[in-house]
């Protein structure tokens, strides 16, 4: 006999039509693609799965997940980001950009969406610290920050800290730094309920350490890989090991990180980027010239470039 909690059985034939899927499971469905999927693909596909993707439960998280082929892409990013917002109708929880972004877009997001929860930024060079700081204190929910390869302060991190009193998981990711504690000293001051911290190539000393050990109290996972200015042995080691779960140690493998770390043991230099490069230097001349050509647009301006039909085919 079959489990009582066992979903009930579906005839392979009786969906036959996509078309005419329950709007549940074609919810279910589309909740698996990002943003950029939705918006250029699969609304278009008729107009059952168009008005699921109109619907703003599909946009309480928003996957901007841009691989770096901006010049392939039909729309400007930044336009269609704010699409994205906009049919959320303030109900936007978690969202993530990658290699996409600009000072208005953060602050229109942050404008739009009072219970934001996750914010991720990878790789959004073209962040000021100004904007950071502008948009996230606009934040009071949020709970889980990332800003991986962005060039944000220490003091930046300190204003978030101030501001958003529910911070539980931080992940502050760089290129491996010379010896500096301001993003150490700014979290230690401010995310006393820290639980999740990854601080993957910061140049955090052992003094740093102890400040978090000594005020985040809850800590339970710390990811210290690539981190070389930390000293993690003796007493210091012991400290950690009794303080926290998990501890990921500077030396530790980096097989199950999602970016590609095999540039961190490359040249070093004296500058910022003491390997030789910034996120900027990392982009093709092509990409740096895209994003700078990335622009907002106009708050008041009832054009929507994703309701048209004209290039839909409708089955």
């Amino acid at each position: 006999m079959a489990s009582s909690s066992s979903p009930p059985a579906i005839d392979v034939g009786e969906y036959r039509n996509w078309a005419e899927l329950p709007p549940e499971l074609t919810s279910s469905i589309l909740h698996r693609l990002g943003a950029i999927e939705i918006l250029e693909n699969a609304q278009k596909v008729c107009r059952s799965w168009r008005r699921v993707c109109k619907d703003p439960s599909m946009w309480r998280k928003i996957d901007m997940h841009n691989h770096g082929d901006v010049e392939d892409m039909k729309c400007d990013l930044d336009i269609m980001c704010r699409h994205a917002v906009d049919r959320s109708q303030g109900g936007l929880i978690e969202i993530d950009l990658w290699n996409i972004g600009s000072d208005d877009l953060l602050i229109y997001i942050a404008d739009r969406s009072s219970k934001l929860r996750s914010l991720r930024l990878k790789r959004c060079s073209y962040i000021t610290d100004y904007a950071f700081v502008k948009a996230v204190v606009n934040l009071p929910l949020l709970e889980d920050l990332e800003v991986s390869y962005c060039s944000f302060s220490g003091e930046s991190l300190k204003a978030i800290g101030q501001s958003c009193p529910n911070m539980k998981t931080l992940k502050v990711n760089r290129h491996p730094q010379k010896e500096n504690d301001d993003d150490a000293l700014a979290i230690a001051e401010t995310m006393p309920g820290l639980r999740h911290l990854q601080l993957f190539g910061n140049g955090l000393s052992d003094t740093g350490l102890i400040a978090i050990l000594d005020n985040c109290p809850s800590l339970e996972h710390l990811d210290l890989r690539r981190c070389f200015n930390v000293n993690l042995v003796g007493d210091l080691q012991k400290r950690c090991s009794e303080r926290v779960k998990v501890v990921r140690r500077p030396n530790d493998s980096t097989h199950d990180y999602p970016f590609d770390a095999a540039f961190i043991d490359m040249g070093s230099s004296e500058d910022e980027y003491p390997y030789g490069f910034s996120d900027i230097d990392l982009m093709s001349d092509d990409e740096y010239d895209d994003y700078n050509d990335l622009s907002g647009v106009d708050d008041n301006s009832d054009y929507d470039p994703f309701d048209s039909y004209d290039d839909m085919q409708i089955f």
